[in-house]
């Protein structure tokens, strides 16, 4: 109400100035009060029948009847509005002036009846833009609402795929190492039992801190350490700085799954990974996880598989263009995945 009292006050006042100077150039100056006081009469009123104006513009907007009828109707509103205007100003200039009501009247009607129909039309312009406007923004957020819904039920059915992938390939672990060392696959099942109720705990978090992350991959590693008897060893390399970032949910144990099936399994020497995580710039985070494995052979890519196709897509949902993901030769003849993504912090951190 403020504003518009606000617009309705400067356009008063901007009249005034042009009454007082026109005065002034005709030699028949008025006082800068009389002008003030006159206009701003004039466009009070004009605020006050805009009001029931706006109203009906909406009562009736573009669109609700054919043309030539909306037209029509607010012709007839015009001329409705023009003569409200002049009763309300007649009455006004009595109580200012003490004129007769009739004579003021009979001026009012030759001097503003255009212009009053004019002040109309510009008003139903103006309060038809404003309405256009406001559905263009209700439209927009409605979209980006929508946008924003189909990507959480993607990243959902993308984490719904990998929960499923990570358990059958952990209980193959078990089942694998049952009849190697009953006792070390019993360890191996309390463990991946606390890791599954870890991971449910999460299923409806998108984003953990990298920190959280981190400790769930650890435990992951503690089971897989168990099925490999003391061939694999870890090491990390972490930026404290990093560990505040947000990061998808899950979105290293794929990687390290891969590497761990693909790269160091199949071979007979120890196994080694390394994690490591910095920020860039102060504005991206990259993340890394290498292994010593055989590494990629000759035209193969290492792109097929679930979990790094899962990874790809969410990081391609969740920030689009603005993150990557690398395949790269690792320094000890394995495999190094590199993820890029923009920073974004952890709340309360």
């Amino acid at each position: 109400m403020a504003a518009f009292i606000t617009f309705w006050t400067l356009v008063g006042l901007a009249f005034a100035g042009q009454m007082y100077l026109v005065q002034s150039k005709r030699g028949s100056p008025v006082p800068w009060s009389f002008a003030v006081t006159r206009s701003l009469a004039d466009w009070y009123v004009f605020a006050v029948l805009s009001l029931p104006a706006i109203a009906f513009s909406r009562r009736f907007p573009l669109g609700c009847a054919p043309l030539p009828l909306l037209a029509a109707v607010h012709g007839v509103a015009s001329l409705l509005f023009s003569l409200l205007w002049m009763l309300l100003r007649a009455t006004v200039e009595v109580a200012l002036e003490g004129s007769p009501f009739h004579e003021t009247l009979r001026q009012a009607l030759l001097a503003t009846l255009f212009f009053n129909l004019l002040v109309y039309w510009v008003v139903i312009a103006v309060a038809h833009a404003a309405s256009f406007y406001e559905s263009l923004r209700e439209r927009e957020r409605r979209t980006l609402e929508l946008e924003r819904r189909v990507t959480e039920a993607r990243l959902l059915a993308l984490q719904m795929q990998l929960n499923p992938h990570f358990l059958f390939n952990a209980l193959h672990g078990v089942s694998a190492l049952m009849y190697r060392d009953v006792d070390a696959a019993d360890r191996m099942l309390v463990k991946l039992s606390s890791l599954l109720r870890h991971a449910l705990d999460r299923t409806d978090a998108q984003q953990v801190p990298l920190r959280d992350e981190l400790a769930f991959l650890d435990r992951y590693l503690e089971l897989e350490q168990i099925r490999f008897g003391g061939r694999l060893s870890v090491h990390h390399e972490i930026d404290d700085a990093a560990t505040q970032a947000l990061v998808p949910n899950l979105v290293l144990q794929p990687l390290v799954e891969n590497a761990l099936k693909h790269g160091i399994e199949p071979q007979v020497r120890p196994g080694h990974i390394t994690l490591r995580a910095r920020v860039i710039g102060g504005a991206r985070l990259r993340l890394e996880v290498e292994d010593n494995g055989k590494g990629l052979a000759p035209g193969k890519s290492a792109e097929g598989g679930i979990g790094t196709a899962n990874t790809r897509n969410r990081l391609q949902q969740l920030y689009g263009r603005r993150a990557s993901v690398e395949f790269l030769p690792g320094s000890d003849g394995g495999l190094k995945v590199v993820l890029e993504f923009p920073l974004e912090s952890a709340t309360g951190s």
